[in-house]
């Protein structure tokens, strides 16, 4: 499933990058790099079995082990501690990568509710890509009876691509179903 995500970049997106905007050299062809997918978890504070929900639930969908993130400095107003996990966080690269954005763009999006395309406005003028969910139900590896809270996730896929245009010229030839 992945290869063929990656069949297709080098069988018809790159060719078509190259003829679109005029590249010398097969390098110069944007490509995806990475995708992290992060979990925010502000109520870890008050209860530690959060984070293994969130880490399980973000191995089911990657296929990888999560990593937990910690905060970098004591905020009184949030009653957050210097060192205490605050959020989890996977990097994709190569293979599950390209699994990973193959099912997000074919099989996640699609079961949203009302779902009329991603933002084609959430570029960060270096060709990287930010996307949020509402509900990490949207994927079909968690069961609904299984989980204890409804947790959106951020993912960010970051490319090679030096401009915006670039980039999501990339991701619709990839097959991101940007909104009309």
């Amino acid at each position: 499933m992945a290869s063929n995500m990656k069949e297709l970049y080098v069988s018809t997106v790159a060719p078509a990058l190259m003829k679109k905007f005029g590249y010398k050299s097969v390098m110069q062809i944007p490509k995806i790099d990475k995708v992290v997918i992060n979990v925010g978890a502000g109520e870890a504070k008050d209860n530690a079995k959060v984070i293994d929900a969130i880490m399980s639930d973000l191995a089911a969908i990657t296929g990888q082990k999560p990593i937990v993130c910690r905060a970098k400095k004591s905020v009184a107003n949030f009653k957050i501690r210097e060192g205490m996990p605050i959020g989890v966080k996977v990097t994709l690269r190569s293979e599950k990568m390209y699994e990973f954005l193959d099912r997000l763009f074919n099989v996640a999006f699609p079961r949203v509710r009302d779902f009329r395309g991603i933002n084609g406005d959430s570029f960060d003028g270096r060709g990287n890509y930010s996307t949020g969910i509402k509900e990490q139900l949207i994927f079909p590896e968690i069961e609904y009876d299984k989980i204890d809270k409804v947790r959106g996730m951020d993912i960010n896929i970051i490319t090679t691509a030096n401009t915006d245009e670039e980039a999501k010229a990339l991701l619709e030839l990839m097959g991101a179903p940007f909104a009309k």
